[in-house]
């Protein structure tokens, strides 16, 4: 259901957590130290890790992953595809990665949100 280039970008959003990443042992502390299936940890864990490099993107790079997420989802994507090719500090496996994704893309359209009324 996905397009493999599709996952590749989503992927690219998610790197910050990926082992694969530049070693910052404060970071994979961070990482490590939040529950992955407790939505307001995964909020914290967005907040301070995600949203930093997200909004460095252009506005509307920041709305394509929006999209994209918001596309999948709707359609009932699993995102097994994008999961098996993500290696993470997470101290846990993901239970419900649809869950996970709920909770990324509303911390996406948050960021996108707090952005547009900084631009004003």
């Amino acid at each position: 259901m996905t397009s493999a280039s599709d996952m590749v970008v989503l992927r690219s959003l998610l790197f910050v957590f990926d082992i694969e990443n530049t070693i910052d042992v404060a970071r994979e502390e961070f990482i490590v130290s939040k529950d992955v299936n407790c939505d307001s940890e995964l909020v914290e864990l967005f907040d301070e890790l995600l949203k930093p490099d997200f909004l460095v993107f252009q506005f509307h790079e920041r709305a394509w992953f929006i999209d994209k997420l918001s596309f999948y989802l709707a359609a009932g994507d699993d995102f097994n595809e994008l999961f098996s090719r993500l290696t993470t500090y997470f101290d846990d496996d993901i239970k419900d990665q649809r869950q996970f994704m709920r909770v990324l893309l509303a911390s996406l359209m948050k960021y996108q949100a707090e952005s547009q009324k900084s631009d004003r």
